[in-house]
């Protein structure tokens, strides 16, 4: 069984800066209900205050290998620790602002539930198995093993309007420190 947390960071290739997601601040979420790993229907659009929404390819299970190549794919490894990053700095995400926090990828509803189970997430895992959400937002995407899957990204919105991106996310078990200075900044008098 492998560690999923273990990651040597310096043998991954770093994901660059492709402009795929330059197009996101400032736009709305649409009205989509995406499906949570609570088995709750969750429109992004409807909420109110900061949400905290992390996008990433797929997390893996122990007990499974990788896809094939995954290391090499700049900016695919390291869901596992993103999610475990994000719940650590929980509490302290909420301090500072984030109302809603949830993690998206194209993997199915019950996929997620074990991955949000295994890893004690205390938020849920959306799925957006048909890309309703990242085909209306014209999220970025990759190719791997067949598999159409998400880049990673996280976005910050208020009131449904994106107000910050983070693209490309990298080392991901980093995100959640970056989001919450970010947070804390405007909380302390930044400006949006």
């Amino acid at each position: 069984m492998r560690n999923q947390l273990d990651v040597d960071w310096t043998k991954i290739p770093t994901p660059s800066d492709d402009g795929a997601a330059g197009h996101l601040t400032g736009m709305a979420l649409p009205a989509i209900g995406l499906r949570a790993s609570d088995g709750s229907l969750i429109d992004l659009s409807s909420l109110t205050g900061v949400t905290v929404l992390y996008v990433y390819p797929r997390t893996g299970r122990p007990d499974q290998p990788l896809l094939d190549g995954w290391d090499m794919i700049p900016g695919a490894r390291g869901c596992t620790p993103q999610s475990c990053a994000f719940r650590d700095h929980f509490s302290e995400l909420q301090q500072a602002g984030a109302q809603h926090l949830f993690g998206l990828s194209s993997q199915d509803t019950d996929y997620q539930r074990e991955a949000a189970e295994r890893l004690h997430l205390p938020f849920v895992l959306l799925s957006d198995a048909q890309f309703l959400l990242a085909d209306s937002l014209q999220l970025p995407k990759f190719e791997a093993s067949g598999l159409r899957l998400l880049k990673r990204l996280t976005m910050i919105a208020c009131d449904g309007v994106v107000v910050k991106v983070f693209y490309p996310v990298f080392p991901p078990d980093r995100d959640a420190e970056h989001v919450l200075a970010w947070l804390r900044a405007q909380r302390d008098g930044g400006s949006r």
